[in-house]
């Protein structure tokens, strides 16, 4: 089910539905791009019109950050739980390495890239990779780089970029490069390869692994994050109270007038 939230659109999926439509889409060949929202890419998107655009263009938007999960259900929204993309990255792989799909790793650095792939082998002995190509490169480089991947025959592409470049070169090449599936996966590459870690599951079931990647980088995230966190909060503390409101002025006219109100007694002398 998609729903507004913020003025931007989300889909309620479990991870297994999630899953299991990308699935069916590589199947079949159909186009499917997949954005994991969070708060820092909703906050931004209010003031990108560009990446709005991205956004709200993608065929699955996941629940990928607590606050998002959070705000929906205060909304009265029935969400069972977030699709953290790294992992949705996770179970594909697995899915790839299972039914004999290639995938193809865009991004990252050439260091991590390599050690991302040596240890997703290691864990999948079965799977094979249709090709990968590091994130450094220029826009004069893009359509040579769009060329490789698209004659790579790839089941899926997986985008190791910030944003909002990779869900610009999402949206800009999906047609042209043939791959049914493609997916921004921001960060998580450095995971794999081990020079981020990540949060303890209960910090992540708390809400909080945001907090704990801004620990391990303070000097790139830590602006970022406090500033669209506090935005973000704002906006669901303003739509909460304005809810309440109205709410609130509804009920009081359904309230009936006492019998007489507002009319003297004709007893008063």
């Amino acid at each position: 089910m998609r729903v507004e939230l913020f003025g931007l659109p989300v889909d309620i999926l479990t991870h297994r539905e999630t899953v299991d439509r990308i699935l069916s889409a590589i199947a079949q060949r159909q186009r499917c791009q997949h954005v994991a929202l969070n708060v820092a890419k909703l906050v931004n998107a209010r003031a990108n019109a560009e990446l709005e655009r991205d956004i709200r263009d993608s065929d699955i938007i996941g629940i990928d950050g607590a606050g998002i999960l959070l705000a929906l259900r205060l909304l009265g929204h029935d969400v069972p739980h977030r699709v953290a993309g790294i992992d949705l990255f996770g179970s594909l792989i697995a899915e790839c390495a299972a039914r004999g799909l290639k995938p193809y790793l865009l991004g990252a650095t050439p260091a991590v890239l390599t050690d991302a792939q040596r240890a997703l082998s290691h864990l999948y002995p079965n799977l094979v990779f249709a090709g990968s190509r590091n994130g450094y490169f220029g826009s004069d480089e893009e359509a040579a780089v769009c060329e490789q991947i698209r004659s790579s025959a790839a089941d899926c592409l997986f985008i190791a970029m910030p944003t909002p470049r990779k869900e610009r070169f999402m949206r800009r090449h999906r047609d042209a490069l043939g791959i049914p599936f493609v997916m921004g996966i921001g960060g998580t590459l450095d995971v794999i390869a081990g020079r981020v870690r990540r949060a303890p599951l209960a910090l992540q079931r708390a809400g909080l692994e945001w907090a704990y990647r801004m620990v391990q980088e303070p000097l790139r995230l830590g602006g970022r994050y406090l500033h669209t966190n506090a935005v973000f909060a704002a906006l669901l503390a303003g739509h909460l109270l304005g809810r309440w409101a109205r709410f609130s002025g509804a009920s009081i006219e359904r309230v009936p007038k006492a019998p007489g109100a507002g009319t003297a007694s004709s007893d008063r002398r």
